[in-house]
């Protein structure tokens, strides 16, 4: 593995809000304290909820029980905890939400303000009689309004249901029938790249569809909506409402996963968890603390919306938001966002930086990026000719990228790397706090060296609490494997200096005369060849070799290609590695998160189900993919 890329300076770690967590926990180092906190839970726990001034109406009995094994935690049981008041309760005058549309305006607003927001937006919600535990669709762009109806959400006690703004009638159909959504929220349009999404028409489409859909509210700056919808506006007109008491463990928030395969997954979060774990993982890795500002480059409707709001609000700091395109209507726009709102944190995924590569060095030189003090990264592993751009390139050296993953299920991380310690190319760090990650083989076993899967020993809080309505099919995908043990779905190794390297997802994996490897070593491999921009490998069967590899390749042009990337893998992997064939697309079929699924990419060309396409960002390239192998 490669050497260390970047330290920390002294004045890095003195002003890192994990030294100050070190502090108040009376430890050593980030090593004693991880150990520490997988082998009393509750303590640590107790410590991460003393350290966020987590607000509770009436103080638990207990940290953690465990009646019905690791499973199903109970968390900050008999206590009494609405989220949303340790998100609101900060200094009024403070800068609590800035955003920034495609056209270059902007809207702020202060803890005061947003507190005044989503009291009158709850109290709106309540005379549409939505009531406690009722789900509620939110069909949102990332807008200021988004953030407001997420949190009215929560202080009335509904359950927030995250869409992704993109989505068409069916995916937003599905969703709402299976949560049995009340209402849903949404917007008139918003622009990408240009152009205008008429997202109310696909909203009424879909909430037309769904007989226990009563409501329509619509946020438009028009005077008048279509008939049977509730203008935003309206609903802020009913005075303001005071939070409701729930319980710690009332649910909260439903995140559905990609879905590419089977039924999408409506993942449950309590009061007590997602906001938890998004705190604590935002500001011990990303170091946000009081008046920071902090921005994804995400949507409500993945994980990192939710956790960015929630995770950004608790400790004070500021959610900066883009509602557009990132490389519009230039490509530097997203160094200029960058500079325009002096951003602490800057998170994107490897698949956006792959993208503005394309658009070479330029496009970084007339910005100053001197407030920015860490990029952030996750949804897929890195290649590193793209670390090392952003590194290199925008970062010139000086500013770090943490790379972090986990998962919905997780709200947040499992590994990570953090302010306090060197970091390495591509790789992690180390397992978040809480986190007792492990390497496993199949049947549970610690690996001290090699590849194995990506394993959870014991509960944390921010512990997905099931399925929405389908209990099996959570025990199913997580804890069936290997009982007691949570298998994430992850490929990874850890080096000599004990850090951590994710090579893609296991059910990915290749396995070629004896040998397995994950298809992200052989995608890295092609992605460093010039010309190559992205890569995709799957497995398919073959008599001789019990699997042979084959690469789809994005490439600027093709001639002759082909068999030069055959042999560059072989000389670099060894001759039986050497795919078999390699086809050029246009484009990968990914997630709207930005996730090439390789599982799809595999059913198309062979010809087999693809499973659900509705998460998909580009549907189109799977039937480009089936025509490869006819």
């Amino acid at each position: 593995m490669s050497g260390f890329a970047w330290s920390p300076t002294p004045a890095v770690i003195e002003r890192a809000q994990l030294t100050k967590f070190l502090c108040l926990t009376g430890s050593r180092d980030y090593t004693e304290l991880h150990a520490h906190s997988v082998a009393d839970v509750p303590w640590f726990t107790e410590q991460v909820l003393r350290f966020l001034n987590v607000r509770f109406d009436q103080p638990y009995s207990s940290v953690l029980d465990l009646p019905r094994g690791p499973e199903w935690p109970r968390w900050c049981v008999n206590g009494k905890f609405n989220a949303t008041e340790s998100c609101l309760n900060h200094d009024a005058a403070r800068m609590a939400v800035t955003w920034e549309g495609e056209s270059g305006n902007t809207r702020q607003l202060t803890f005061g303000e947003l507190r005044e927001e989503v009291a009158r937006a709850a109290a709106g919600l309540k005379a549409l009689r939505i009531a406690k535990g009722e789900t509620v669709g939110i069909y949102m762009p990332m807008l200021p309004e988004t953030v407001v109806a997420l949190l009215a959400l929560g202080r009335i006690g509904a359950i927030a249901v995250p869409l992704f703004s993109g989505y068409g009638p069916t995916a937003i159909e599905t969703r709402l029938k299976h949560t049995g959504a009340k209402a849903l929220i949404t917007c008139e349009s918003f622009s990408r790249a240009g152009k205008q999404i008429d997202m109310l028409k696909t909203a009424k489409e879909a909430a037309d569809r769904c007989p226990l859909v009563e409501t329509l509210i619509v946020v438009s700056e028009q005077t008048n909506t279509p008939d049977g919808t509730f203008r935003w506006n309206n609903l802020l007109g009913f005075g303001e409402a005071e939070h409701e008491t729930t319980s710690a463990e009332d649910p909260l928030i439903i995140i559905f996963s990609s879905g590419t395969t089977g039924e999408p997954k409506g993942i449950v979060h309590t009061h007590c968890s997602f906001p938890i774990k998004a705190a604590q993982d935002v500001a011990f890795h990303m170091d946000i603390g009081p008046g920071d500002s902090i921005s994804w480059i995400t949507d409500l409707g993945w994980m990192m919306g939710p956790w960015l709001i929630y995770g950004a609000l608790i400790l004070g700091g500021t959610v900066v938001l883009y509602d557009g395109a990132p490389d519009y209507p230039a490509p530097d726009r997203l160094w200029k966002f960058s500079a325009r709102h002096h951003l602490d944190v800057l998170g994107i995924s490897p698949s956006l930086i792959r993208k503005l590569i394309e658009y070479g060095d330029p496009q970084i030189a007339s910005h100053n990026l001197s407030k920015l003090r860490f990029f952030a990264s996750s949804g897929e592993p890195w290649d590193p000719a793209s670390w090392w751009w952003l590194f290199e390139k925008v970062g010139q050296k000086r500013i770090p990228i943490i790379n972090y993953s986990g998962g919905t299920e997780i709200s947040g991380g499992i590994l990570s790397n953090h302010p306090l310690a060197p970091i390495k190319p591509c790789g992690f760090t180390a397992a978040c706090l809480g986190i007792d990650a492990d390497v496993v083989d199949d049947s549970g076993n610690a690996l001290k060296t090699g590849v194995g899967e990506l394993a959870i020993r014991g509960p944390w809080i921010g512990q997905a609490r099931g399925f929405w309505n389908d209990p099996d099919r959570y025990l199913k995908t997580y804890w069936e494997r290997v009982p007691g043990l949570w298998i994430h779905g992850d490929w990874v190794e850890k080096d000599a200096d004990e850090h951590w390297f994710i090579l893609g997802r296991s059910d990915d994996t290749l396995k070629v005369a004896g040998k397995r490897l994950g298809p992200a070593e052989v995608e890295s491999i092609l992605t460093s060849y010039p010309g190559v921009i992205e890569a995709a490998v799957i497995g398919i069967p073959d008599e001789k070799k019990g699997t042979a590899i084959v690469g789809l390749c994005v490439a600027r042009e093709t001639n002759g290609l082909a068999d030069r990337l055959r042999d560059h893998v072989a000389s670099e992997l060894g001759k039986p590695l050497k795919p078999e064939r390699i086809h050029f697309v246009s484009a990968l079929p990914k997630t709207r998160n930005g996730k090439i699924v390789r599982r799809v990419i595999r059913a198309a060309y062979l010809n087999q189900d693809a499973g659900d396409l509705m998460a998909l960002e580009n549907p189109g390239a799977v039937e480009c993919i089936r025509n490869l192998n006819t």
